[in-house]
């Protein structure tokens, strides 16, 4: 079975989706719906900005998503059989299996990244990499730390990311490294991401999640917060309002998918982040990129 992946923030790089816009006249035509529904150009700051400009949350979110579903709606032979997205890139998977229409998936990519930033600036928090330890490891030692420090991301076996309170979160670091982490390392990020400090963005992305019509899927999605395959769009839009506060269960997702009969892994989008986790997860795995 054919399963289509979708990459989340952290993929982006000045020109993405160039080559798109000037080779493709689908393409073109919807990076420019996208600037008129954006209110500004972000076609220019994906071809031709800065690292720096790129990183900005109002235009990293939208700037993946944009280049992960253009992609896929000029490949010839999509035919997704089942899909899946990390935290941001369950949007992208939405668009590709009809849950979502290209406006309205952008439209709440855009308020999410802003109530995101908005969340982010309530209270100071942040994520670490903790590298070599067993996923209940790097769960009992969250448990012991006094503050909010929750396990966020489940990338691939010994590759675990948590999140929270940037002082409870710098605690865990060091307790993780005594509980014999590899490494574990605070990263460049805008917030505590996919923990309890979102819970402000949660509540206003709800509101527009609620508000927006949720079609029936072509394929299943197998979304972060269940790692299981949903078709029904009313949980979809329950679980994907749950997204910015719970987990994302990636291991257990691509698990799932080949247990599922997932044969073939493709990655829509900017980077090969995914394929690598995918390799990780299972050696035997076939992936490729679009």
């Amino acid at each position: 079975m054919k399963a289509y992946v979708f990459p989340g923030q952290g993929a982006q790089f000045t020109g993405m989706g160039k080559d798109l816009y000037e080779n493709s006249k689908l393409a073109k035509s919807l990076f420019e719906k996208a600037n008129e529904i954006l209110g500004f150009r972000i076609t220019d700051i994906m071809f031709e900005g800065t690292a720096e400009e790129l990183k900005e949350t109002k235009v990293t979110q939208p700037a993946v998503f944009l280049h992960s579903v253009i992609l896929a709606k000029t490949l010839e032979d999509f035919k997704p059989e089942m899909v899946a997205g990390h935290s941001l890139g369950e949007f992208s998977a939405l668009v590709a299996n009809g849950v979502l229409s290209f406006e309205d998936g952008l439209r709440l990519v855009s308020q999410r990244a802003l109530a995101m930033q908005k969340a982010c600036e309530i209270k100071p928090s942040t994520m670490a990499a903790v590298l070599g330890l067993a996923d209940n490891i790097v769960e009992d030692v969250c448990a012991l730390i006094d503050g909010i420090v929750v396990a966020a991301n489940y990338n691939c076996p010994g590759q675990l990311v948590i999140s929270g309170e940037t002082s409870a979160v710098e605690k865990a670091c060091e307790a993780m490294k005594e509980a014999g982490a590899k490494r574990a390392l605070l990263l460049p990020v805008g917030g505590g991401f996919h923990s309890p400090m979102m819970e402000p963005a949660r509540e206003e992305l709800a509101a527009a999640i609620e508000a927006t019509i949720f079609s029936t899927p072509i394929c299943p999605v197998y979304q972060n917060v269940t790692a299981t395959a949903v078709s029904s769009a009313d949980e979809i839009k329950k679980n994907l309002i749950i997204q910015l506060t719970a987990p994302v269960k990636w291991t257990q997702s691509v698990q799932q998918m080949i247990a599922d009969g997932a044969t073939l892994f493709t990655e829509v989008g900017p980077g090969k982040v995914l394929a690598g986790l995918i390799g990780k997860i299972d050696r035997e795995a076939v992936t490729a990129n679009a």
